[in-house]
């Protein structure tokens, strides 16, 4: 999409959105913009890219300051990272978002920024040469999934928050942050964004710059909406966790039955490895057995000493 205003944007997103779905169903497809539909692979971001304007100037440039950056610039994305917390909720909105914000997926996870790292929540991509205009930057944690036009108000007012109070940008993290535990993380002073979205339900009530930046009657019904959800989601046993506790009871009395023909010396039988520790765990309860040399053994009434099983 092209650079424009705020709201256009917005505006841009939502036509954009609406005519690859239309243009996909034309097609015999479906075209989500689900942020995490597959768990092995990278998920679908809304990279959203930001410059701060003063009539015609770019006020993000600045020709003799490191980078080209200036200090509005700085401010800017210094107030970005301070409410980056608060924020998350607006700028990723459901349940799944939380599924792709994790390490390892090129996911923004934690609170930082960087030129050229694409571990960090904040980038600062490299301007082209002779074009102030192009000094920008790129934050990483919205997905399509979110609502532009809340999205983007939080993004500027956060921003303009750390303009106004004149925020202190910290130092730049170029490290690969997946690569870093959470005792060097501490020491550097980077923080992480909420895990879950219950984690970000808890930090968005307290957050004073969202509720004034979304408004009263917005910031309550977004949160209560918010809650209803994740609520029907605590409550709500979906198709996968379905299938596995039925595979379970299936394989609960084809397990007991064999344990008992094993017991009574009616012969052996291949079995799953969930069959086997099942059979091994009833095993460990039957009089007269003991484990021998990490393999489960019964004394029979006649004397007999009868293998049942591996003791592990």
């Amino acid at each position: 999409l092209r650079y424009a205003d705020a709201l256009s944007t917005a505006d841009n997103i939502m036509t954009f959105k609406t005519v690859v779905k239309e243009v996909a169903l034309e097609h015999g497809t479906y075209a989500t913009f689900m942020p995490k539909p597959f768990a092995e692979h990278p998920g679908s971001g809304m990279h959203t890219h930001v410059s701060l304007f003063e009539g015609d100037d770019n006020a993000f440039y600045d020709a003799s300051a490191e980078f080209g950056l200036s200090k509005t610039g700085r401010h800017f994305i210094a107030g970005l990272l301070h409410n980056s917390r608060a924020m998350t909720l607006v700028c990723n909105q459901w349940v799944n978002s939380y599924k792709r914000l994790v390490p390892g997926f090129e996911a923004p996870v934690h609170v930082s920024w960087a030129r050229n790292n694409r571990s960090g929540l904040i980038r600062v991509p490299i301007a082209k040469r002779g074009n102030p205009n192009a000094t920008r930057l790129e934050y990483r944690s919205p997905d399509p999934s979110c609502n532009p036009y809340l999205a983007f108000s939080v993004i500027l007012a956060a921003g303009l928050r750390g303009v106004r109070e004149g925020y202190e940008l910290p130092p730049e993290a170029d490290s690969n942050l997946f690569e870093m535990d959470d005792a060097a993380l501490a020491k550097l002073g980077i923080d992480t964004l909420p895990a879950s979205l219950a984690d970000a339900l808890r930090v968005m009530e307290r957050s004073e710059l969202v509720h004034e930046a979304l408004g009263e009657h917005i910031f309550e019904w977004f949160l209560r909406n918010k809650r209803a959800e994740y609520a029907a989601m605590c409550a709500r046993v979906d198709a996968e966790r379905a299938q596995e506790a039925a595979a379970r009871r299936r394989l609960a009395a084809p397990v007991a039955v064999g344990f008992y023909l094993v017991s009574l010396g009616a012969g052996w039988f291949t079995v799953t490895e969930l069959e086997r520790r099942a059979a091994v765990d009833r095993a460990a309860t039957c009089p007269g057995t003991e484990a021998l040399d990490g393999v489960w053994m019964q004394r029979r009434a006649d004397g007999r000493v009868v293998r049942m099983g591996d003791a592990r």
